[in-house]
């Protein structure tokens, strides 16, 4: 099978490769991809600014149709339409991460997709306990969205948590910030989602999801918007998904005392923040770079009830042989997210 293979590692080193299809253990689910999502790690691993154990497969935002089950296994038919996590625990879940229900860190984590092959295949095979059958009312393509999805949920709900009526600014309107923004929503959050004049089309999308207020930091003033709708005191929240230093450093700035700030996009590199507001403001800084089994039942349930929409999002569709080309879309912020689909 044709799949995209972190060769070794340093900058580039990724190739289209004839792999071997993948066999089914006993407790696994093999699974025919429809898609698979371009992500900011993806991105990461082609620089090289994201550890990863080659030769591997890439990819892990994905969804398909289950072609086979192990012996072992009882939840899964073939045929039924699914999603799966992408985390390995290698500590054989008795960390104190495991331990806690926080698996997604787990002290020894491993990941498809980083050092197990993952999702940029024609076939994946994948724990049957990681495995999730997908809410009808949603596409495979839809579905290749859920993991992204999964990791807002979990950034909002159970990272920031904000309250009914608090004012919560998103900073990024990629296809995470999106997710947030929505997010936030159902939690009954007053949400202001914050982009550039790069982020035009972004953002358009972003009003076009309800999202209550949408800002091009470029002509629009964001700072006076924040005061004006929390009467001066600042943010009761920010969720950082940019990834961006600038971005980050401004929302510190936006929050109110004893506000909340959560790093959910990742930079590539050390950044400067101002500490000193930090440690003034009695501030909470979090962080949010997984999901949680909590968060995954959250998102299959606000999607099937249509609370969070997905394909909005999906902005371009492209054979895995082009990966390229779509590595560079995100790479220039075109669009929203571009699927890669096997061949």
């Amino acid at each position: 099978m044709k799949a995209l293979v972190k060769t070794s590692r340093g900058p580039g080193n990724l190739e289209l490769r004839d792999m071997p299809e993948p066999t089914c253990g006993d407790d696994e689910v093999k699974i025919e991809v429809a898609a698979c999502g371009v992500c900011g790690t993806d991105i990461h691993l082609w620089k090289d600014t994201f550890p990863s154990n080659p030769p591997v497969i890439i990819g892990h935002e994905f969804a398909g149709t289950v072609v086979e089950v192990g012996r072992s296994t009882c939840r899964f038919k073939v045929g039924q339409r699914v999603v799966a996590e992408n985390v390995c625990l290698n500590c054989g879940g008795s960390c104190y991460m495991c331990t806690g229900g926080h698996y997604a860190i787990c002290v020894k984590r491993g990941a498809q997709g980083l050092n197990v092959d993952g999702a940029f295949a024609r076939w994946i095979v994948c724990k049957e306990k990681n495995v999730y059958r997908l809410p009808d009312n949603i596409s495979l393509e839809e579905g290749a969205l859920f993991e992204p999805l999964v990791c807002s949920v979990h950034a909002v709900l159970d990272q920031a948590r904000p309250g009914a009526a608090d004012l919560v600014l998103v900073t990024g309107p990629g296809a995470i910030g999106l997710l947030v923004a929505q997010a936030a929503r159902t939690a009954g959050a007053e949400v202001i989602l914050s982009g550039t004049s790069a982020d035009a089309e972004r953002l358009a999308v972003a009003a076009g999801l309800g999202i209550e207020r949408v800002v091009n930091v470029h002509t629009d003033d964001l700072k006076a918007l924040v005061m004006d709708l929390s009467g001066g005191r600042g943010a009761d929240a920010v969720i950082e998904c940019s990834g961006v230093e600038s971005a980050a450093a401004s929302g510190i700035e936006l929050l109110r005392k004893r506000g909340s700030f959560t790093q959910v996009g990742l930079f590539g590199q050390r950044v400067a923040l101002d500490m000193d507001s930090v440690a003034m403001k009695e501030l909470t800084i979090r962080g949010s770079v997984s999901h949680t089994r909590n968060a995954w039942e959250r998102s299959l349930k606000l999607v099937e009830q249509g609370k969070i929409t997905l394909a909005p999002l999906i902005t371009a569709r492209l054979p895995l042989a082009e990966w390229h080309q779509a590595f560079e879309k995100f790479e220039r912020r075109e669009g929203i997210k571009t699927l890669l689909i096997p061949e």
